[in-house]
């Protein structure tokens, strides 16, 4: 098939005088869309490029791919990631991955939550900031965790993100007010092991919207492959990480990357991740690929929390959670990025 891959580069993305240092963090390298590129034709494909910027309405028309490999991050908006699928279900070109209102919930963390928690799934705590001046809420107690609403890469996460009294609350939101001018999240801080969960595929019926009731319910979960869960290994990074998955682990050290996969969780405590991994995947509309974040509560047996879900996780090889958790699953990176492919290609009945 003729395939378009469709990113955001970050040697292409705009730039302007005093814009934060890690605003593109989360745009990919040359070296990433040419691995892709690469696995994609090892899969038997004509692969074409296009850089997923304003003038992409007029190269698809003109280029006519029979399906497009989208991991676009967008530039600007509040639904960024969501912009270029809408281009494409507009011109009525297929493509893989998630669709316009899944990307444009899932970006928006506060959303997200207000949805997992409507359907009874673990999340922390939360109450979104817009301005200042806003009292936190009686029922939220410290420590907890701030956050920017709508950024991924672990954007704007540092030590200086755990807050342990009203003073330190009020300094983190007025840093990420005046860095990233968006809403943010304030949940509650869970002290534990950091855990993520990849998988491929698309849900088929019966699935379960919500955790049944009766424990011993079976839960459905047929059409995904689970990959084994990665811990981020922590007592590897310097002591002022404070224990959590900074901006600068993901950036500054990718290449120096420590964690474990598969992790060393008991077996029920990977089928239940599995479980909340399939019930968040179905809930947010997922499709093809997904990769669901974590926190196991320390102070309560390990409960898994779940952070947030990422419908576009990161595929280069050597340092994406997705790619890890693949090879440590037996998968070569090519196997991964076609097998994407083709749940999407299965899925609108391409072939």
């Amino acid at each position: 098939m003729h395939v378009a891959l469709l990113a955001n580069l970050k040697k292409n993305a705009p730039t302007w005088s005093g814009m934060s240092a890690d605003h593109w963090d989360d745009l990919d390298s040359e070296v990433t869309i040419e691995l892709i590129m690469t696995a994609l034709e090892a899969g038997g494909h004509r692969v074409t490029f296009l850089e997923g910027d304003a003038g992409l309405y007029d190269q698809l028309r003109k280029l006519k791919p029979e399906i497009c490999f989208n991991i676009c991050e967008g530039h600007f908006g509040d639904s960024r990631e969501a912009q270029v699928p809408a281009i494409l279900e507009m011109l009525r070109i297929p493509y893989t991955g998630s669709r316009v209102l899944t990307l444009a919930l899932t970006l928006d963390k506060p959303m997200t939550k207000r949805v997992l928690a409507y359907h009874d799934l673990p999340t922390p705590p939360f109450q979104t900031f817009e301005r200042l001046s806003e009292p936190l809420d009686p029922e939220m107690h410290f420590p907890l965790f701030v956050k920017p609403s709508r950024e991924g890469t672990g954007m704007g996460i540092s030590a200086e993100s755990i807050v342990y009294d009203e003073g330190q609350l009020r300094q983190q939101l007025r840093r990420l007010f005046e860095r990233y001018d968006q809403p943010a999240l304030v949940e509650r801080f869970i002290e534990g092991r950091e855990v993520t969960v990849g998988v491929v595929g698309n849900l088929t019926s019966p699935v379960a919207w919500r955790l049944p009731d009766d424990e011993e319910a079976p839960r459905i979960s047929r059409g995904l492959h689970f990959f084994p869960p990665l811990e981020i290994d922590m007592s590897r990074y310097p002591s002022e990480e404070a224990g959590v998955y900074t901006s600068r682990i993901k950036v500054e050290m990718a290449h120096d990357f420590h964690y474990l996969c598969p992790a060393p969780l008991p077996a029920e405590l990977v089928e239940e991740l599995n479980w909340l991994t399939a019930a968040t995947f179905r809930i947010t509309g997922c499709h093809d690929v997904a990769r669901v974040d974590f926190r196991l509560d320390a102070n309560d047996g390990d409960k898994p929390y779940i952070l947030e879900i990422n419908p576009l996780p990161g595929l280069n090889p050597g340092y994406s959670d997705l790619s890890i958790e693949a090879v440590a699953d037996g998968w070569t990176h090519a196997e991964l990025v076609n097998r994407i492919l083709d749940e999407a290609i299965e899925r609108q009945e391409l072939a």
